[in-house]
């Protein structure tokens, strides 16, 4: 999981909109792979996933001047995924209604940064086997809520879904991580 703060993608937005191919460069170091998966889960090609992440970074740069104001700006570029992947099925015919392919998704992972001086190793891989064990689209759900910052309602309209839905999704994968932390803690505390 890259970590990104709104700190940071604000800033980013900033420098953008001066023209900064530094910022753009950065933005897609931070965001490109979790929307390649996304737009793979869509048109169930990498090479094309790949083209359609480049379009939207290409779609970003042409706007980079209006790109500060936009309040949320991981949303902004999983839409922006989302609608060039949709017209690019438009165009070719190969589907009316595209359902998430989430059989594909990739396995979640954790990378220990600022976390890994509070929980061993052991730990925190029984926590990401926990998230991986995830129904797909429970997991789907949980990564963008929880990795990319979007809110359940922009998750609910970004996976056309209703917020009940995000809602029960993300309490079925938070209630099996409890249960799994649950059941470490006492195995941690015995091994101090």
């Amino acid at each position: 999981m890259k970590l990104h703060t709104k700190t940071n993608t604000i800033q980013l937005q900033q420098e953008l909109a001066t023209g900064s191919e530094a910022a753009l460069r950065k933005l897609y170091d931070l965001f490109s792979e979790s929307l390649l998966h996304f737009t793979f889960t869509i048109v169930h090609n990498r090479e094309l996933a790949e083209e359609i992440v480049a379009d939207v970074f290409i779609q970003t740069w042409k706007k980079r001047t209006q790109i500060a104001a936009i309040e949320n700006l991981p949303w902004y570029l999983y839409i922006t995924a989302k609608n060039i992947s949709l017209n690019y099925l438009r165009k070719e015919r190969k589907q009316k209604f595209v359902e998430l392919e989430i059989t594909n998704l990739p396995l979640y992972t954790i990378e220990p940064q600022a976390v890994q001086h509070l929980i061993s190793k052991d730990f925190l891989q029984s926590i990401t086997n926990a998230i991986n064990e995830l129904p797909p689209k429970c997991r789907l759900i949980f990564k963008l809520v929880k990795d990319d910052g979007l809110s359940y309602k922009e998750t609910a309209e970004l996976l056309n879904l209703s917020i009940k839905t995000i809602e029960a999704q993300m309490g079925i994968a938070l209630k099996k991580i409890h249960t799994t932390i649950h059941f470490l803690i006492p195995v941690y505390a015995r091994k101090q």
